[in-house]
């Protein structure tokens, strides 16, 4: 398994120390020191586990995997001792930890020996988690018991092959009527217990990409902020005008930002030395005000102009509602041209309406992304978001979020699923986050479902957007007004791209 991920890449092998053990172990077990030796006779190892240092696609790392022909990779004492070696290296060289497991779980031979090192290794963990030291697993068939619950799902990533066998409980612990989809790569995948599922001749590939995306780095920028895109089916300006003669144009608050100004803002994620980087456009406080074009006519993202604002709130809430606006998957893919996603809350969810990942950007620089899809966001949404945001914290990488949601989800399964304190969690890791986090408002901005995934002083506006203390229909509901009085409502909400310059909550609009 080593050689499929290293190539004709050399891997060298380390050893812990010896130490004595007492015959047919802890437990003086009769025979087991015999099947040691058939074990070791069968495989070439002496022991479930090998480690040593490797690289994969060019990037250095540690590496451990369990051999499962030796006892089952049962984990023992001597495993133990393997296992701890191998993170106490990671951590010395700070090296990132890629842990091949295929396991039965702990070795029945050594009793509450073995069952103990589940502790030693979750301590070795923490210990790279606190030094930001990623640690990334491939599940194999089969990973079950305690080195699931630990090497395996205690990884920041997680990656499986297609059809491993994979689950806290061993086949012949399970209940007789237990589904086995549950204990499946595919099961454990749509559960949200694992990122992806990977074919074995796209695993070295997906490994180098994480690799590189998880680091250790140096210290990174702060993620720019996305471009400006088009409405579906429309060229983007850079497409359909010649190039260099046409400005990414962001409306800055309270003064004209020249080019070549200290502060003007980026208008897009222009990657370093791409012909494609422009600089920001010289906006006047006017502009804001400009006459708008009706929401979801031809060229209001025009060829050769910037597409014009909203001149009434109601009109924001359309246009933000506009099926053919560019959605989160444009941006990610406009931004990125390798995407790692992260999937599932680690609690059982997942929400198809809300994506997190990291990205890898043109200049190779990693971002860790999340993004709301347009669809009221789910507890398990917020909790994967915190996820992404925490090990991205954790890692030294910026963070991009692209907020577009009418707001949380509000149905009584949202509210069963813990909505409150997945909101909360999200909001505490966004104000919890160390590196820097820049958020683009893409649709809509719907309260505090929304804001608990915008960054406090780095949020920015696109022009097809609006953000509200609440949907304009709830706040009418709210205020007791007939539903006739919405668009008045939306207007005195003042949830156009331009009020939210205004109102200092956010710092420029991307046109």
């Amino acid at each position: 398994m080593i050689a499929l991920l290293t190539g004709a890449t050399a891997f060298t092998e380390h050893r812990p120390p010896p130490r004595p053990r007492p015959p047919d172990g802890p437990l003086g077990w009769a025979g087991y020191d015999a099947a040691r030796r058939r074990a070791a006779a069968r495989t070439g190892e002496e022991e479930s586990v090998v480690y040593g240092t490797g690289s994969v696609g060019g990037r250095a790392c540690v590496l451990l995997s369990f051999e499962f022909g030796f006892l089952g990779g049962s984990l023992g004492g001597p495993t133990g001792d393997r296992l701890t070696a191998a993170y106490e290296l990671a951590l010395a060289r700070r090296l990132p930890l890629l842990a091949l497991v295929a396991t039965g779980g702990s070795r029945m031979q050594e009793g509450m020996v073995a069952l103990t090192q589940l502790q030693r290794v979750a301590a070795a963990s923490v210990r790279l988690r606190v030094a930001g030291i990623p640690q990334i697993a491939v599940v194999r068939d089969p990973t079950t018991g305690g080195g699931w619950a630990t090497v395996g799902a205690g990884a920041d990533v997680v990656l499986a092959l297609p059809g491993a066998q994979i689950g806290f409980a061993g086949s012949r612990v399970r209940p007789p009527d237990a589904d086995p989809y549950a204990y499946s790569a595919e099961g454990q995948f749509a559960a949200g217990q694992v990122d992806a599922v990977v074919p074995p001749g796209e695993l070295a590939t997906a490994v180098a990409h994480w690799l590189h995306a998880l680091g250790p780095h140096e210290a990174l920028p702060p993620a720019p902020v996305p471009r400006a895109l088009p409405p579906a089916g429309e060229p983007s300006r850079a497409e359909a005008a010649d190039a260099g003669t046409v400005e990414a144009a962001v409306t800055e608050p309270a003064h004209a930002a020249t080019e070549g100004t200290a502060d003007a803002e980026p208008a897009h994620a222009a990657t370093e030395g791409t012909a494609d980087a422009e600089p920001a456009h010289a906006a006047t406080e006017g502009t804001a005000d400009a006459e708008p074009a009706h929401p979801g006519t031809e060229g209001a993202a025009g060829a050769g102009s910037a597409p014009r604002l909203p001149a009434t709130g109601r009109e924001a809430v359309a246009r933000a509602r506009d099926p053919r606006r560019p959605r989160a998957e444009a941006y990610l893919a406009d931004c990125f041209p390798v995407r790692l996603p992260l999937h599932g809350d680690r609690s059982g969810g997942t929400d198809p309406g809300l994506l997190t990942g990291f990205g890898l950007r043109a200049d190779g620089r990693p971002v860790a992304y999340v993004a709301q899809c347009g669809t009221p966001t789910r507890p398990a949404g917020y909790r994967a978001a915190a996820r992404t945001i925490r090990l991205a914290d954790r890692l030294g990488v910026p963070v991009l979020t692209l907020v577009d949601t009418p707001g949380a989800a509000n149905d009584a399964e949202a509210e069963r699923a813990g909505a409150g304190a997945a909101i909360a969690d999200a909001f505490a890791a966004i104000a919890a986050a160390r590196v820097p986090v820049t958020t683009l408002v893409i649709g809509e901005g719907g309260s505090g479902g929304a804001l608990a995934l915008a960054s406090p002083d780095n949020t920015h506006v696109a022009a097809d957007s609006y953000f509200s203390v609440i949907a304009p229909e709830l706040a009418a509901a709210i205020l007791k007004r007939a539903p006739s009085e919405t668009g008045a409502t939306a207007d005195q909400l003042r949830l156009r791209p331009q009020d939210l310059v205004e109102l200092g909550i956010a710092r420029s609009i991307v046109t």
